[in-house]
Formats: structure tokens, sequence, C-alpha cells
């Protein structure tokens, strides 16, 4: 009963959080048919404002830590971020109606990292008495950036496969409107000459390329102009340009001065706008919506469970504390409600928002508060003694 309370309590108290209070302010608004608009210019501005900062952040933690400490945790990291994203494509995707662009998207939304689960996290180690290095919160971007360059190049793959399968068939029925207009003979072979009368010809007909494959055969796929053209996007171009000035540079000064004091005020901004988004697409996600609630209240839990695996293998490795493998196991069940969105919503365009942010601010972050820090917690005091 006790849990019960507690985690209503947790689950309200999200609820009247500025952040997600702007989310359904702006999904109100919109369903109101309100006029009210943000500039597209405007919402630019504050992406890429939230991304510097987020890098900034993260590149300031990586930078005033133990490299050598950091090696096989931060490894684990990534590997968890791509992994999940995997889990996501090959689990809510095959799902009954479930588009697998959208799966993808918040596949991706729940490998990137939520800063404010990993903080309630780090609260709680506190209160606990509970030691855990210092450097551990810098994993996040280890995981966040993986999981979404990994959840943006796989949908753009799948993008590029369908766009080949649409033209395939569209040649072919080309093909088939051809043939079917041409004059055809009583033994049933057209009546005028299709055989080749030279090489030449032939080739031509047979569209033989210079490597002597025949030029219409549908191409692979190229997977690394993908995920240069990723990098090169401009939400993660922005992610990565801060955490590289964060590592190289001494940006404390106007971190703490310009980049900092105007966050949560452009963060809430943004989530207006995603929340008006989220309500002119909710049409598209109610068929299927008790598929992402299914995923939603698992993926968190199961998440932290492999990361907390892997927490414990760096445990009996390194002697990473039982603090740091509770945290790894945080930001993994976490899913991010800063970078997330609005880089996916740069790098999969084509990716319904009320999906992927629908699910992680309703189901998935109370479950990933009110049942994983307890959980993981407690498995690391009764395995490890923490």
């Amino acid at each position: 009963m006790d849990f019960l309370s507690d985690f209503l309590t947790l689950f309200l108290a999200k609820l009247q959080s500025p952040t997600l209070g702007f989310l359904i302010g702006g999904m109100v608004v919109a369903a109101l048919n309100s006029q009210l608009q943000v500039p597209d210019a405007v919402y630019k501005f504050i992406v890429f404002m939230l991304l510097i900062k987020v890098g900034l952040s993260g590149g300031i933690a990586i930078r005033n830590s133990d490299l050598l400490d950091m090696l096989l945790p931060a490894a684990f990291a990534v590997i968890i971020g791509i992994l999940i994203v995997f889990i996501g494509r090959y689990t809510l995707a095959k799902l009954p109606n479930v588009k697998v662009v959208d799966a993808i998207a918040t596949a991706g939304l729940f490998g990137a990292v939520s800063g404010s689960t990993l903080a309630a996290g780090i609260t709680v180690l506190e209160a606990e008495g509970i030691t855990y290095e210092p450097w551990a919160a810098a994993l996040y971007p280890f995981m966040d950036i993986p999981a979404l360059v990994t959840a943006i190049v796989l949908a753009s793959i799948y993008v590029s496969k369908q766009k080949q399968k649409y033209l395939s068939k569209e040649e072919s029925l080309s093909k088939e409107e051809s043939l079917s207009k041409q004059s055809v003979t009583a033994g049933g072979y057209p009546s005028e000459q299709e055989y080749p009368t030279t090489r030449q010809e032939y080739l031509s007909q047979q569209r033989i390329t210079a490597s002597g494959y025949p030029s219409q055969e549908p191409e692979r796929v190229k997977i690394w102009p993908i995920i240069q053209e990723s990098l090169q996007g401009s939400a993660l171009s922005a992610l990565l340009l801060g955490i590289a000035l964060g590592i190289l540079t001494q940006p404390d000064s106007v971190y703490e001065s310009f980049y900092n004091p105007p966050f949560r005020g452009l963060l809430s901004i943004l989530m207006l706008v995603m929340g008006m988004e989220a309500t002119a697409r909710l049409g598209e996600l109610r068929k299927v919506g008790q598929w992402y609630a299914l995923y939603a209240f698992v993926a968190p839990l199961l998440h932290g469970l492999i990361a907390f695996g892997l927490g414990w293998i760096a445990h009996v490795a390194t002697g990473f504390t039982p603090g740091g493998v509770v945290l790894l196991a945080v930001i993994a069940a976490s899913s991010s409600d800063i970078s997330g969105p609005p880089t996916l919503r740069a790098g999969i365009p084509s990716a319904n928002p009320s999906a992927y942010i629908g699910s992680s601010t309703a189901v998935g972050t109370p479950i990933a508060l009110a049942i994983g820090i307890p959980l993981y917690i407690g498995l690391a005091q009764a395995l490890m003694g923490g």
C-alpha cells in the first residue's frame, strides 16, 4: 500500500512539474483550435540553445573526470544506448499497426537520457548515504548521443529502403503499362521485331553497366553517407559541438552566465510547441496507444536491469561503486525530456511526436522514477552491500 502511495505521489508531482505542465498546456491550446503559433525561427533558436547547453554541461563533466576510470562504464553506456534502440526496433515495431518510424523514434527517446531523472537518482543516493563516482553523471552523453544517432540512422535506412521499393514498384507498373500498349499478333508475340540486331543494341536493351551488371537492379543502401548526414544535421551538430567545446576549452564562465540561467524558460517554450504538435497528430496514435503504453511500462525496467548487469561487471572488474552502478541503471531507465524530442523531430521528421513524447512523459518517466530508482538501489544493496 505504501508503494502504491509513493508511486501516486511521484506521478502527481511529475504532472505538476513545469516541463510537463507546458507540454500539457500546448496540447490543450491546440485541442481548442487556438491560433497561437511560435515562429519556426524562434523554435530553431531555442533548440540550438538547449542542445549547446546540454553538450557544454556534458563536456565540462567529462573534462573534469578521470578518463581511465570512466573507460569501461562509458563503453557500457554506449553499448546500452545502441542496444535499447535495436530492442525497440525489433519489439515495438513488430506490434500490430505500429509504424516502424514511430517505433524507432520512441526507442531512440527511451535510449536517450533524462537529466531530471538522473538528478532524482543522485538526490536519492545522497539521501540514502550511498557513495558514487563524481563523474558518474557524465556518463549520460555516452548513452544519449549513440542512442539518438542510432535511431536516426535506422529510420533513414528504413525510409530509404521503402523509397526503393516504391520506385521499383512504379518502374514495374510502368513496364507493364508499356507492354500492354504494344500490338500483339495472334501467336501472342509483338508484331514488331524486338530482338537486337547488334551487340550495342543488345547491351542497350539489357542496360549493362561498366561493371557488367544491369543498372536496373536495386542499389544497396549506403550506410556511411546516412551516418554522415545524420552527424551533420543541425540538432546533433549542436550537441556534439557543445561537448567538444566543453572538453577542449574552458567555457565554465559563459556557461554559468549565459547558457544555464535561461535554460528552464527556453525548455518550457519548447515543450509548449511539442504539446501543440503532439495534439495535431494525436489521431494517428489512438488506435495503437495500448502498445505504446505497454512498451513504456516494460522498457524502462528492462533497460535499467540490462544496465545494472553491465554495471555489476564493471564493479567486479574495476571497482565501480554500487552507487555508480545504480546511476548507470537510472540513466538507462530514463527517457530524454530535453535533447531527445528536438533531436528526433529534426532527425526523423516523419515520426509522430505523440508516440515518443506521449509514451515517455505519461508512462515511462513515472515508472523510471517510482519503480526503477528504488529497485536498482535495493539490488545494489543486496548484491554489493552498497
